[in-house]
């Protein structure tokens, strides 16, 4: 495997994965913003309205004929939250072209980018807008989707947390919208704001396969949509400005549960990049595996949680630590939690911790380059944070992280905040 990019336009990025690990290419088109308030629910939306159509293929069916005909190729789109970035994604997935019965005339690969291409740049319209039936039918799906955030309580938890650590900040903001919005959005405004995008937004497009690179690269850059594409200028938004709250924000919300979801929100006041390695040990340690420290104690030991784990947001230089517990057990859950951590500040961890965390990382990494999509997700992370590191880099720096150095970070991780969802 082997992976290049190469500006094609400013602000227009063109990666290739040269791979033979697959019968298939997946390409992929990501689109970054600025998240903020005005906009989140139009970048919601667009997506879902662009797969509806394009100009020359007008409806579903017809698309889901045309991706039949391809040996039964298959598209997807959607939408995260990278750091303070909004990133509207949109992938297709087809048979190598080496796969295809050697009798059938037929460039998959150029038909498949072609088509990608012009669901997101040749978008269907009417007038001076989308197709009004495109745009209401999909404000009801996000309508449906925004509502039922309330179903998983154990995400609605997680998604709370984030949102008292950083309200009235971009972050905060939940990545599909808000149903308030809606009803300000039509066919018209929508459009407009898909133009603006389409003239602003930062645009990768990520080509994994076993194919040429030369012949990628001419057949994206002689692509008619894409020579439409004018020039920008894209502000990334590291967003990695260190927080602290000097005083723990402790918020409960009453809801009618029978399991109550405990959210801790951590920062890490740690800002040299080369640290964040440690920081990701310092996490597999404390709860992110099922030998770690919260598994064992809160849930294996003392009984408390259904589930106990943590996971790592680096682009935020955040921790969060959750937890399904009885709702009498809040109180001594928290207790034991703390424990955990103050443990971490005195080093009391061991080698085996740090080996057997070490060797958790490494087998994700590795499993990372088993998937096309994991790859390409992986490579517009190392974009949008404009660190590049390879696989085998990624190791070496894992495998150097001392004891001293996990014990040094955990010295430079609070908490923000703690949400308790109970009855």
């Amino acid at each position: 495997m082997s992976y290049t990019n190469k500006e094609i336009k400013q602000g227009i990025k063109l990666h290739f994965i040269e791979t033979n690990k697959f019968k298939t290419n997946l390409m992929a088109v990501f689109i970054t913003l600025p998240l903020n308030r005005k906009t989140v629910t139009f970048n919601s939306l667009l997506p879902a309205v662009l797969k509806r159509g394009t100009a020359t293929i007008k409806t579903q069916e017809e698309i889901s004929e045309k991706l039949e005909n391809m040996y039964g190729a298959s598209f997807d789109c959607g939408i995260e939250k990278i750091g303070d970035n909004h990133v509207l994604k949109f992938y297709l997935e087809a048979l190598n072209d080496k796969f295809i019965p050697k009798n059938i005339n037929k460039d998959l690969f150029k038909e498949s980018i072609e088509l990608l291409l012009e669901t997101i740049l040749n978008p269907l319209t009417e007038k001076s807008g989308f197709k009004k039936e495109y745009v209401e039918a999909e404000k009801n799906n996000i309508k449906l989707l925004v509502e039922s955030k309330i179903d998983n309580k154990d995400q609605y938890s997680f998604n709370r947390c984030i949102e008292e650590m950083y309200k009235d900040k971009p972050y905060g903001l939940y990545k599909y919208g808000y149903v308030e919005d809606l009803s300000k959005i039509d066919e018209i405004n929508l459009y407009k704001y898909y133009l603006e995008v389409i003239n602003t937004g930062k645009i990768d497009i990520f080509v994994s396969g076993e194919l040429e690179e030369k012949n990628v690269e001419k057949i994206i850059t002689n692509n008619q949509n894409i020579r439409k594409l004018k020039e920008r200028e894209f502000k990334n938004l590291q967003s990695n400005t260190l927080q602290e709250n000097k005083e723990e924000n402790v918020v409960q919300e009453k809801m009618d549960i029978s399991q109550g979801k405990l959210v801790l929100g951590l920062d890490v006041l740690e800002g040299d990049c080369n640290k964040k390695f440690a920081v990701s040990l310092y996490n597999v340690i404390l709860g992110e595996s099922a030998t770690s420290k919260l598994f064992q104690n809160v849930r294996e030991k003392a009984s408390l949680a259904y589930t106990a784990r943590s996971n790592y947001i680096k682009q935020k230089n955040n921790i969060y630590i959750r937890c399904g517990i009885e709702i009498d057990n809040y109180e001594k859950a928290l207790k034991i939690i703390r424990e955990q951590l103050d443990e971490m500040k005195q080093g009391k961890f061991t080698e085996e911790d740090l080996e057997n965390g070490k060797k958790y990382i490494i087998s994700g990494i590795q499993s990372i380059q088993d998937e096309q999509d994991s790859e390409i997700i992986y490579y517009i992370g190392q974009e949008l944070s404009e660190k590049q590191i390879s696989f085998e880099e990624y190791i070496e720096k894992i495998n150097k992280v001392t004891m001293e150095d996990v014990k040094d970070v955990a010295n430079k991780i609070n908490i923000n905040t703690i949400y308790f969802l109970r009855n």
